[in-house]
This record gives C-alpha cells, sequence and structure tokens, in this order.
C-alpha cells in the first residue's frame, strides 16, 4: 500500500488498516486503473480555508452590474461575475489537490459534496440527537443556556448575541466556540476524517457514536466542527452545485455521474480530463446502476405525438405499451461461481437505490423475494445481462395488478414465507434489454433489443414476465387501447418508437406517455414540493393543515445567481388529506418545520408573490431537502399576482405522498409552463371553429384612419378648424394598447396624445409624466413595485378627448382623475380620486354615458331586498377563488352520480331492493349537494359501486366508450369523505 495510504488509514489502528488492505484488494480489482496519490491528503482544515468559506463569501456578494475599479495592470480593469469567482475558486482547489496530493480527489469529493457519496450508509444523525451528543461531551448542564439553545436551535438564542436561529451547525459554532479544546486549527487530514465518518456511519447507537464525536470534538477547533456537522447532516450550501464541481473536475463527470450515480466511477474514471468518454456506452456497467431513460409528458394531440415517432415512408410503425402503476428498476445479472445457483443478481430503482437484498442475490438466496423463483427464467445461453422494467405487485387471487404502495409490504411477505402461493407478490415486467454477454447494445434500435429480449428472457409467469405491446400506424389506434385500460383500472399507455436507440438519463420523444382525460381535472397529476404550512381551525386547530407547494427553479433562474434548492410559491393545498395522511407527513417532517420571520424571510429558498409584500406567506416554512412531494390534482389554472408564479391551480386537492421522490426530482418551472402549454393547445382544439374559408374577405385600407372613442372625429385635424390641445404640456409614457372601451394598439395611443398637444416619452424618469397602462406587462409590474407612480388607464385619455369636444368654446380643462381611471393608485393620490366622484359613482367634473348612468341606477340599493339566489352567490365566490366544497354542506355539488343499483331516486330506495350502506351514501352525498341518476349516460363524474361487485368490470367497459371519463368509486369514497370533511381522491376507492 502507498505510504500516503498507510498514514490515513493507520490513524484508526491495526483492525481499521487490514480492513483497509481488503477493500483495496476489491477496489483494484474493480478499478484496476484507478488513480494513486502520491502525498497523503491535504489537512481537513483547508477545505472550508480555501474552498467553503471564499464560496459562501462570493454567495453573499449582491448581483448585477460590476461597479467600476481603478485600472488595475497593463490591460485596464479585470472584473469578473460571481460564476467566474466561483469556478476560479474551485480551480484553485482542484489545481492545488492534483499538484500536492495526487489524481485520487475521491476523499475531497465525499466531504464537498457529501449527498453525492452514496457508497456511505446514512448516520441515522438529526439535529436533536447531535445536539444531545455534544452535550454529553462538552458535559453541559441541560438547563444551561447553549444546551438549551442546541435542542431548541430553531427558536432565537436565550442571548441577544445568538445569531444562528435556524442553523444547527452554526448554533454548534456558537456553543462549542466558547469551551474549545482547540483554538487555533486541528491536524486531522480528509483522510482520517472519512475513516472516522465510516465509523460513525456503521455505529448506530448512540452509545456507539459518543465516542467517535468525542475523537472529533479533542481534534477540531469550533469552526472545523461546525463544517464537519454540516457534512455528516449533508447541507453544505457553499453556493456551488455537483455539477459546478463536476464540470471543473472534468468536461464529462456529470454525464457519467448521471448515468451511473456513482462518485467514486467518476473520480477514478476521469481524473484525465485530457481523456473523454467516448459515447453513451460507457456509462453501461455490469453491477453499476445507471440513470434509465424516461417518457416525454403527454402533448396537446395524439396526432402530434405519432408524428413524434419520425415514421419513415418503408417504416411508419410505433408501439403501444400499457403504463404500468410500480417501481422502475433495473435488473443486473453475471455468472458468478462463488454464488451458489452460478449467477448473481443486483437491482436498483431509477433512484440509484440497492434492492438487492429484498429482490435477492442469486438463485438459492433464502432471503430473496423474487430471484428464487427466476431459475427457469433465461435461455441457457445467458451469461450476463441488464434489464429494464417496472417491479410491480401482483395479486395471484385476483389475478390482477394492484396499486403501487404495496410493492414492499408484498416482498417482504415472500422473503418470509416462499410458499405463499395466494398472497401479493412482487411481479417484474421486463420491456427492455440494455447488456448481453458483456457488450452494451444501448445503441441497437428498440426493435432489434426487443428480438433479442425475446430470445434470452423466457420468464416465470406472475414473476417476471416480457411486457407486451402492440404495433400501430395511426393516431386512430391509440384512443380503444386508452379505453380498454381505463376498463382494466391501469394508468394509461406509453408510445415507443422501434426506430430509437436508449438514451440514458433523458427525457426525448421517442418514448411518450398517453394517460386518459378524466372528468374535471387539468391535465396530468402535478407533483409538487411543500415549502410551508398554515395552521387551521376547528377540529384541525393547533396543526398544520394546510400546505403551500411551489415550483423548482430552473438553469435559467440559477444561471443568474438563484439557489438550485430555490421554489417559487405555486397555491395552496387543504383538501383531500385523511387523519392518516396527517400523520404521515408529521411523521416525514417532525421537527424541520421554521417560524417565518416577515423581517428576515428565507428568500433563498422560498420565493414568493409581491416580493418584498409576500402574499400568502406561510405560517410556517421548511428547508426543501427536509420536505416532500406530494401529487395533487386540480380543476384548472388560473392568473393570480398572489403566488410568485404569476399563476395558481383553481381547488387544487390532495392526491397521495410521492415517498418515491425528492426535491429534485418535483416539478419545476419550465416542466409546469410545457404542461400548461400543452393543456391549452389541447382545450382550443377540442372546440368548435367556423368554416370561414369561403368567406369574401373585407378590403382593408393600408393607411387606417385613427378616430376618437365617443366621437366621429379623425385625430387629423380637419380643415377649418383648431386642434383641441387638451393634452398640451404633458408627457406621456404609455406602456401597453387599449381593451376598454375602444381597442387600440400602443402606436396608436400615442398617435392620439401627440394629436391632442400632448408629448410622448419612453419612461418616467421626468418628474410629473403621466404612466398609462391597461394590462401587467413586465414594466407596468415594475413600476407597481415601486409603489411611487400612479398608473393611469387610458380610458382616462378617451374621457378627457371626448370631454373636450363637448366643451368646445368653453376654456379646456383636465378632467380629475377617478377610480375607474386607476390601475395602480399610490397612498398619496388615493383621498384626492375618491374625492372626484359621488357615493354612487357619478363623475362630479365629467358628462357621463348612458352606459355609465345605467351601472349606477343598477347600483343603488333596492328598496325592498331580493330574495337570496345561492346559485349566484357561489358563482361570485368562484369568481374569487373561493370553493364551497370546503364546507361539508356542499362538498359533493357540482358533481353527478351514477349508483350501481337503482338508487337514484327516492322512489327507488327501498330497503328491501337495496343495500343499505349505498342508500346512506346515496342520502350523504344527495345532501351535500349531488345530483344522482339511474342513467348511465355522458356527463356523470362518478359510478358509486356496491358490495357486489359483479357489474365491475361491465360498468368499466361502458364508461370506456364515453367522452369524458367518470370515476369508478366504492361507497366507501362517500363515507370516508364525509368523515373526514373533504373529498379524497378517488384512486384509494377504485373498486377491484
Amino acid at each position: 500500500m502507498p505510504d500516503s495510504l498507510m498514514d490515513d488509514a493507520g490513524s484508526a489502528g491495526d483492525g481499521s488498516m487490514y480492513a483497509q488492505v481488503l477493500r483495496d484488494e476489491e477496489l483494484d480489482e474493480k478499478f484496476p486503473n484507478r488513480p494513486r496519490n502520491h502525498s497523503k491528503t491535504l489537512p481537513f482544515h483547508d477545505l472550508f480555508l480555501a474552498l467553503f468559506n471564499p464560496l459562501n463569501d462570493n454567495k453573499k456578494k449582491p448581483t448585477g452590474p460590476v461597479m467600476a475599479r481603478k485600472k488595475q495592470g497593463p490591460h485596464g480593469p479585470t472584473s469578473q461575475n460571481p460564476h467566474e469567482i466561483r469556478q476560479n475558486i474551485i480551480e484553485r482547489f482542484i489545481s492545488r489537490w492534483r499538484k500536492e496530493v495526487g489524481n485520487d480527489i475521491h476523499p475531497a469529493f465525499r466531504l464537498i459534496i457529501p449527498e453525492k457519496d452514496r457508497e456511505r450508509a446514512m448516520y441515522g444523525l438529526k439535529e436533536k440527537t447531535i445536539a444531545k451528543l455534544l452535550i454529553k461531551i462538552m458535559r453541559l448542564n441541560k438547563d444551561a443556556e447553549d444546551a438549551y439553545s442546541l435542542l431548541n436551535w430553531k427558536q432565537p438564542g436565550q442571548s441577544s448575541v445568538s445569531r444562528m436561529a435556524g442553523d444547527f451547525a452554526g448554533r454548534c459554532y456558537e456553543a462549542i466556540s466558547k469551551r474549545p479544546i482547540l483554538t487555533e486549527v486541528g491536524n486531522m487530514t480528509i483522510g482520517e476524517v472519512n475513516d472516522l465518518l465510516d465509523k460513525l456511519s456503521a455505529a448506530q447507537k448512540e452509545d456507539a457514536q459518543e465516542p467517535i464525536f468525542a475523537e472529533f470534538y479533542k481534534r477540531m477547533n469550533a469552526e472545523e466542527m461546525m463544517w464537519l456537522i454540516r457534512i455528516i447532516l449533508r447541507q453544505m450550501k457553499v453556493g456551488a452545485t455537483e455539477k459546478t464541481f463536476f464540470s471543473i473536475w472534468h468536461p464529462d463527470a456529470d454525464s457519467l455521474f448521471n448515468v451511473s450515480s456513482n462518485l467514486r466511477r467518476v473520480c477514478w474514471e476521469l481524473y484525465d480530463p485530457s481523456l473523454r468518454l467516448e459515447g453513451e456506452e460507457r456509462g453501461i456497467t455490469l453491477m453499476q446502476c445507471f440513470q434509465p431513460q424516461l417518457a416525454q409528458f403527454q402533448m396537446n394531440s395524439l396526432q402530434k405525438m405519432v408524428e413524434r415517432m419520425k415514421p419513415t415512408e418503408d417504416d411508419s410503425v410505433f408501439w403501444i405499451e400499457e403504463k404500468l402503476d410500480g417501481e422502475r428498476m433495473q435488473l443486473h445479472m453475471i455468472s458468478d461461481d462463488e454464488i451458489p445457483g452460478g449467477k448473481r443478481f443486483g437491482f436498483w430503482s431509477r433512484k440509484a437505490k440497492e434492492y438487492t437484498y429484498l429482490y435477492g442475490n442469486g438463485f438459492e438466496d433464502p432471503n430473496s423475494a423474487l430471484t428464487r423463483h427466476l431459475k427457469e427464467a433465461f435461455d441457457e445461453g445467458v451469461e450476463n445481462i441488464i434489464l429494464d422494467g417496472e417491479m410491480i405487485t401482483w395479486d395471484p387471487e385476483q389475478d390482477a395488478m394492484v396499486p403501487f404502495g404495496t410493492l414492499k409490504t408484498a416482498a417482504l411477505a415472500q422473503q418470509q414465507n416462499e410458499f405463499a402461493t395466494k398472497s401479493i407478490r412482487p411481479l417484474y415486467k421486463v420491456f427492455d434489454v440494455l447488456y448481453l454477454n458483456g457488450q452494451a447494445i444501448t445503441n441497437y434500435t428498440l426493435r432489434d433489443r426487443r428480438r433479442a429480449l425475446e430470445r434470452t428472457v423466457k420468464g416465470v409467469a406472475r414473476r417476471m414476465e416480457v411486457h407486451t405491446y402492440e404495433e400501430a400506424k395511426t393516431a386512430t389506434a391509440i384512443d380503444p387501447l386508452l379505453r380498454k385500460v381505463v376498463a382494466e383500472a391501469s394508468e394509461g399507455l406509453v408510445l415507443k418508437n422501434p426506430r430509437s436507440s436508449y438514451r440514458l438519463n433523458e427525457r426525448s420523444d421517442d418514448w411518450m406517455k398517453v394517460k386518459p382525460e378524466y372528468m374535471t381535472e387539468f391535465g396530468e397529476n402535478l407533483d409538487c414540493l411543500i415549502i410551508g404550512g398554515y395552521y387551521g381551525s376547528g377540529h384541525r386547530g393547533g396543526r398544520l393543515s394546510s400546505f403551500m407547494c411551489g415550483l423548482r427553479v430552473d438553469r435559467n433562474q440559477i444561471s443568474q445567481g438563484a439557489n438550485p434548492m430555490k421554489f417559487y410559491s405555486f397555491f395552496k393545498v387543504g383538501g383531500g388529506f385523511t387523519a392518516a395522511d396527517y400523520a404521515e407527513l408529521r411523521h416525514r417532517t417532525d421537527g424541520k418545520w421554521r417560524k417565518w420571520d416577515s423581517r428576515h424571510p428565507p428568500t433563498e429558498y422560498i420565493a414568493l408573490g409581491g416580493d418584498q409584500l409576500q402574499f400568502e406567506r406561510p405560517d410556517e416554512w421548511i428547508l426543501p431537502i427536509d420536505s416532500v412531494v406530494v401529487e395533487v390534482k386540480a380543476a384548472s389554472v388560473a392568473v393570480t399576482d398572489q403566488f410568485k408564479m404569476g399563476f395558481t391551480l383553481r381547488f387544487p386537492r390532495f392526491k397521495k405522498l410521492r415517498t418515491d421522490r425528492t426535491w429534485e426530482t418535483a416539478l419545476s418551472i419550465t416542466d409546469f409552463i410545457t404542461l400548461k402549454g400543452n393543456a391549452e393547445k389541447e382545450g382550443k382544439e377540442k372546440q368548435f371553429k367556423i368554416d370561414d374559408s369561403r368567406r369574401k374577405r373585407q378590403r382593408v385600407p393600408r393607411n387606417k384612419l385613427l378616430t376618437v372613442a365617443g366621437a366621429e372625429v379623425l385625430c387629423d385635424v380637419p380643415v377649418g378648424r383648431k386642434a383641441i390641445n387638451v393634452f398640451e404640456g404633458l408627457n406621456f409614457y404609455i406602456m401597453t394598447g387599449s381593451q376598454k372601451p375602444e381597442k387600440k394598439s400602443k402606436a396608436e395611443l400615442e398617435h392620439l396624445v401627440k394629436s391632442n398637444g400632448g408629448k410622448v416619452v419612453q419612461n418616467d424618469s421626468r418628474p410629473g409624466t403621466v404612466c398609462i397602462g391597461d394590462q401587467r406587462t413586465v414594466h407596468v409590474a415594475s413600476l407597481c413595485k415601486r409603489r411611487s407612480v400612479d398608473i393611469i388607464k387610458s380610458s382616462w385619455v378617451f374621457d378627457n378627448i371626448r370631454q373636450s369636444e363637448a366643451d368646445q368654446g368653453r376654456p379646456t380643462l383636465l378632467l380629475p382623475l377617478e377610480p375607474r381611471h386607476m390601475f395602480f393608485t399610490t397612498a398619496e393620490s388615493e383621498s384626492q380620486i375618491e374625492g372626484a366622484i359621488d357615493e354612487y359613482g357619478d363623475s362630479f367634473a365629467r358628462d357621463i354615458t348612458v352606459g355609465e348612468l345605467k351601472e349606477i341606477f343598477n347600483s343603488k340599493p333596492a328598496k325592498f331586498e331580493h330574495s337570496f339566489s345561492a346559485k349566484e352567490f357561489k358563482g361570485e365566490l368562484e369568481q374569487h377563488g373561493h370553493d364551497l366544497g370546503e364546507l361539508p354542506g356542499w362538498m359533493f355539488e357540482g358533481l353527478l352520480l351514477y349508483t350501481d343499483g337503482q338508487l337514484a331516486n327516492d322512489a327507488s330506495l327501498t330497503d328491501e331492493k337495496s343495500d343499505f350502506r349505498m342508500k346512506q351514501a346515496c342520502d350523504t352525498a344527495r345532501f351535500a349537494g349531488a345530483r344522482l341518476t339511474n342513467d348511465l349516460k355522458e356527463g356523470i363524474t362518478h359510478v358509486l359501486v356496491g358490495e357486489d361487485r359483479s357489474t365491475t368490470r361491465a360498468l368499466r367497459q361502458k364508461t370506456s366508450e364515453f367522452q369524458r371519463l367518470p370515476r369508478l368509486v366504492t361507497v366507501g369514497w362517500v363515507e370516508q369523505s364525509w368523515q373526514e370533511r373533504t373529498l379524497l381522491d378517488e384512486d384509494r376507492f377504485a373498486p377491484t
């Protein structure tokens, strides 16, 4: 072993050295050409002195134009933006490592980007446990101020000098700096820190973890301990992502990590920047997980999706597969004489989590839930293979697929009892082969790979099967198959291009998913991250009952300096949660919520609507890395200024927790915009169009004459008539065109102002400039944000011209501003503008029109009170974004329920002929606003299925023919929704 490795390994004792030798022998076999360091690793404190602290200082610098500096050097001033400074800091550190240590940077990268080191097991340590360990090691009294500060790190410190509220590592620094063993930096190397962290990850109990922490405390000062704790918690926040580090280490490092999820492989295979990867096939390696190809989101039309399949004259075929409700899983198998049965297996999920322990490492594995059943699944000639597929749960008794949430339970049950033939079990559905007998075949076409799959995998019924597909040539073939999978209670379809190669870690048009369009839903269900919480009232009082969800920033925002973990506020959701859902959410986020401080909002992570105004600010917030992803559905998308996105969901409803997703895979801004655009295009295509192809076009003059609203007078001054200079001496900054009372472009408005004596400018820099805007464009929003300028609608311009025309022969006077003229009003102008009209809205200085007069008369209070209209009241509430479904008595309002059992009408509700539960469910639904019918027809939203499930299949087949698909639910959906006082997700109550 090299001396440098002996130096780092020997610090842990002889036993550790022996273990290191064994690890080195295994690694030498796996990575025979791995780089070797010629010297011992750098001191641990160099990480934060040369890397973390400079990066943090750069992150804190304000963004924007670089300030001019004095001339420096022979070539004048030099200026760098924060991105360039960040790159230079990292480049200097990596160059120093190569020079002073060697080409193996893996020990450093394990500490620089610890969240990407998937070889080291999780420590099982959270803030509270670390606080208890430090209190013991520093021998603090539990009632002491510092002990309380550590245990209650989210609260402001008792001392006024405590500035680390909400930063646990910072709180630890404060406590340790008061009683350090070392005042200067310690002498621990990066290698020694890694050895102790390996021990810490293996020690799962506090008694075993305490001496390891004590060793760190003895050999580190307060700042070193602070950074160590951030590494353990995997919360570095140094202002640079792994992509930045990877790109500077090697041009192909990020690509290789995406397809391998292996930090060691990135460091050891790409240590020479001059050697480039030859192709994607370098990412496929036996027993090394990779990031699979993904299906593109559904487009706005089936025809366009088919066109994206790249048909040719000779080959216009595309494939249609059923979309499975399971967990994406890759299977690796190699020949290994040391494993009983001669074959060794490996299983990895899409997120690079290994499941070999669950599904088995060989044919004879006694703890296997799957592989011991696969002895006859492969052709005899298969030596090694990599398969791509979906692990689903299968119910042998029903001979049907079971929802995804039961997969792990089924696998554990199969582990414990291999002879349980009637219990639910994991079933591996294979749809691709990527590696066969020593050769990667990702560059082969899907059609060729499929031939190889069918020849090599024989399968085992209801254990491992090759997923079927159907060939098609036109879009018309998709709809009947889609309705078929709906009739069989499946998720949807996937279209595949058989002429395509396999693209690792890419979402391309070669694979596209299609989902059925159910009633009252906006497009696809959305997977969004919870970023804030609101306390409830009534029976939900005292706890978080509704949540703010956000969209993840993209490369565009990150390149401008945004934290990759930043989210834009998008919507609030509180409906659809059961008591069990709340309990599960609390379990996963307990201890991670922080109180929202409006004076110091967490703008690095969360952007709210209104920016400094903080619209819809939550009571508490949570770091994205600590939060959970929820799947929601909604009626539609609405424009709003209350959320940072500028859009929000109307009546969102919780569907389920997405425990398989993290903040990094939650819906991003670009993802949502794509989905929204597709939904809007689809809606437009469904609208009826009038055929005007045979209409004669009206001839439009090229030079259109401008007319003044309310008068038949041209803007150009007629012969023998004086100009009306009503705007003389005024500067106008016109930002938008007008829609009311007459539609005019921005250029037309400018011409109108100039022809009536005004002057047009292109900014508001001059005092007294009249700012005109009718729509919330970027410029208008910017002025609103400043809150120092009144923004006036174009109707004021039209009113002034019309009044001047009526007042010919009298002095020309400007009209005072009225509330109807204002797009945005400053606080200083508000009282003056309100004084220009009377209590009914009648102007004191202007002749009103007949239409305005009618509005005033209609708005006057009636002599007698009108009868209350519930329908009108509900419509008004919905216009303001309020859903009566939040009230139990209106929960099912707007739904049309078909009841399986002829129970729709009161006359048919007889105890002798009906199911009592069904009768109660119908009564409840009708009481809470639903309409019931016994006619199975187009337009129904839900089909209630009773305890007798014999007609379920027929109902599914019948309703699958409808244009808009209703939901099939059991009576339990009505019962539990009423019990929980919220509409629950229908998928949980789908009849089997």
